[in-house]
C-alpha cells in the first residue's frame, strides 16, 4: 500500500494514535490531578516536577493537557459520526432519486452553506447556552452539508453505470441497490473527508471554547487553556504554547493523514 511510504502520512498516523492513547488513559499519562489548585506556584514556568509549567491557580498543565485531550477526541469522534451518517442518508436520497426531492434537498444545504461555519455555530451555542452538548448539536448541525454534497455528487457519478443499471433490472430495492453496489464503489473521497472534518472539529471546538461558548471551567479544554493564558503571554508564555503546540500537531497529523489517503485511494494515481 502507497500509504506505507507517505512519510507525513505516518508522521500523522503516529501523532493520532498517540492522541487517541493519551486521551484513553489519561489517568496514567498525567502526572497530576488537573484540578489540584496550588496559589502560592502559580504562573511557575517547567520544571522537573511540571514539565509544562503551572497556570494561574498553580494546576499542572501538562495534566490539565492530557484531560483536554478526551474533549477534543469526544468531540471530533461525534462530530464526524453523526454528521457523516446524516449526510450520507440525505447524500444518498437526494442523489439516487433526483428531480424535486433533489432540489428540495440541495436548496437546504445551499441555504447551511450560505453561512459561515463558524459564525453558525457561535450563533446556535450562544443561544443554546455554553455547554459541551451544545458545541456537539452546534457542530453536527452545520457538519452534515459537506458529506451530502460529495456523497450526492458521487453517486450522480455512478448511478446510471452498468452494475447499477443491472441491479436494478434485476429487480434490487433501492436500498439495496445503495448498500451493496454504490455506497461501497464511492466511500473513498467519503473517508478522505472525514479525517479532515475531524480535524475541523477539533479546531472549531478550542475556537468555540476560547470564546468562552464551550466547556465550562473547570474542566479542561485546549481552546479554554488558550483563552485563560492569553492576559499572561508576556509574563508566562508556556501558558498558551504548549495547547497551542497539542492543537497544532494534532490537526497537522490529521491533515497530513488526510492527504496521505487521499492520494492512496486515488485511482488515477495508481501505477
Amino acid at each position: 500500500m502507497r500509504l506505507s511510504n507517505n512519510k507525513p502520512a505516518l508522521f500523522g498516523l503516529f501523532v493520532l494514535v498517540a492522541f487517541f492513547l493519551v486521551a484513553l488513559f489519561a489517568e496514567f499519562f498525567a502526572p497530576a490531578d488537573p484540578s489540584e489548585i496550588h496559589l502560592e506556584e502559580g504562573l511557575n514556568g517547567p520544571s522537573a516536577h511540571h514539565l509544562f509549567g503551572q497556570d494561574k491557580l498553580g494546576r499542572d498543565i501538562l495534566s490539565r493537557m492530557v484531560y483536554g485531550s478526551r474533549i477534543s477526541l469526544l468531540v471530533g469522534i461525534t462530530v464526524v459520526s453523526i454528521s457523516l451518517m446524516t449526510g450520507l442518508l440525505i447524500g444518498s436520497v437526494a442523489g439516487y432519486f433526483g428531480g424535486l426531492l433533489d432540489e428540495a434537498i440541495m436548496r437546504v444545504v445551499d441555504v447551511f452553506l450560505a453561512f459561515p461555519g463558524i459564525l453558525l455555530a457561535i450563533a446556535i451555542t450562544a443561544v443554546l447556552g455554553p455547554s459541551l452538548r451544545n458545541v456537539l448539536i452546534a457542530l453536527c448541525l452545520m457538519g452534515w452539508v459537506g458529506y451530502a454534497r460529495i456523497i450526492r455528487g458521487q453517486i450522480l457519478s455512478v448511478r446510471e453505470l452498468e452494475y447499477v443499471q443491472a441491479a436494478r433490472a434485476n429487480g434490487a430495492s433501492p436500498v439495496r441497490i445503495l448498500s451493496r453496489h454504490i455506497l461501497p464503489n464511492i466511500m473513498a473521497p467519503v473517508i478522505v473527508e472525514a479525517t479532515f472534518g475531524m480535524a475541523g472539529a477539533i479546531i472549531a471546538e478550542a475556537g468555540l471554547s476560547f470564546l468562552g461558548l464551550g466547556v465550562q471551567p473547570p474542566t479542561p479544554s485546549w481552546g479554554s487553556m488558550l483563552a485563560e493564558g492569553r492576559q499572561f503571554l508576556l509574563l508566562a508564555p508556556h501558558l498558551t504554547t504548549f495547547p497551542g503546540l497539542a492543537i497544532m500537531l494534532t490537526v497537522l497529523g490529521l491533515n497530513f493523514i488526510g492527504d496521505g489517503l487521499r492520494d492512496a485511494l486515488d485511482v488515477r494515481q495508481q501505477p
